[in-house]
């Protein structure tokens, strides 16, 4: 999974690269640098 540092705080939905299953990717970086990460599965 890549990462977009330009943007400080993100929220976004991803496809998994093994299951396909959707995850719900949230990513925080304070000057380019990441300082929190969740990533949690959305139930289908």
């Amino acid at each position: 999974m890549l990462l977009d540092a330009s943007i400080s705080i993100q929220s976004y939905i991803e496809d998994c690269e093994v299951c396909c299953n959707p995850i719900e990717v949230r990513v925080e970086f304070f000057d380019l640098e990441l300082v929190d990460f969740q990533a949690d599965s959305i139930e289908q």
